[in-house]
């Protein structure tokens, strides 16, 4: 593996990271890089990016605890579902991996980041309507305990199968549920270590992590996390958001094709 490769994985790990902190779906950047820049299986293209979330996660959850958005009651209870419901939807993610043929892997990633790419533009007119209506309505979507269940389960299967993030799913359907911004970044977060954690011990169980790729992306990736925290209090995504959704939709066919 060349330099080049390398000084790209470390840069891929510092952009995943304040993708996931400021937008939430940044980690699927870790996922795409290694897929598309090294020889590794699908297997372990999973395995090695999932296990860079550990870290990502427990900062992402340190930098919204200390802000004060999971000491919000209502906050703590929605993560504490969805990480619950974690355990279960990861390790059938994981196993969804395994039995998946590797040439349907592509195509099955392209496909889901053309969805994710479509979630981030529906929470950004989302936001923008709420800004033009003058804020959040006092009375938002009733999140119930068996629908937030079942977008754990949902959530954690997509990420336990092609090793990404969590919040790069859960905060575009958080917020389409009603979930106020920096809560649904702050649940995500807390839920990501769960996946992380079980996703790494099911695919180690299989020897389909990478350790020296996982430390070269994922050391950046923690560095980068702190960075997105402070751009998501402090100046406008609008940007980053277009930015990101652009480098989504040109992926695809690629990813679809490779």
């Amino acid at each position: 593996m060349g330099d080049l490769v390398w000084h790209s994985l470390v840069l891929i790990g510092l952009v995943g990271g304040i993708g996931i902190a400021a937008l939430g779906p940044g980690g699927v950047i870790v996922t795409i890089g290694l897929f598309a820049l090294t020889d590794l299986s699908p297997s372990a293209v999973a395995g090695t990016a999932i296990v860079t979330h550990v870290a990502t996660g427990l900062m992402g959850t340190a930098v919204y605890l200390r802000s004060g958005q999971l000491r919000d009651p209502a906050t703590r209870r929605m993560s504490t579902v969805l990480a619950a419901s974690a355990v279960a939807g990861t390790l059938a993610g994981v196993l969804l991996n395994t039995v998946l043929p590797g040439r349907y892997f592509g195509p099955l990633l392209g496909g889901f980041i053309a969805i994710v790419a479509l979630l981030v533009l529906y929470r950004d007119r989302y936001d923008r309507r709420l800004a033009r209506a003058g804020g959040p309505p006092r009375t938002r979507p009733r999140r119930s305990l068996p629908l937030l269940i079942a977008l754990g389960l949902g959530i954690s299967i997509v990420s336990g199968l092609f090793g990404v993030g969590g919040p790069m799913i859960a905060v575009p359907v958080l917020v389409a549920i009603g979930v106020p911004l920096l809560p649904a970044l702050a649940a995500s977060q807390a839920q990501s270590v769960i996946i992380a954690l079980v996703g790494s011990i099911g695919y180690a169980s299989l020897d389909a992590i990478d350790w020296p790729l996982a430390l070269l992306v994922g050391i950046p990736e923690v560095i980068g996390v702190v960075i997105g925290w402070r751009i998501a209090h402090s100046v406008p995504t609008r940007g980053l958001t277009y930015g990101l959704v652009v480098v989504l939709l040109a992926l695809v066919p690629y990813l679809m094709l490779r």
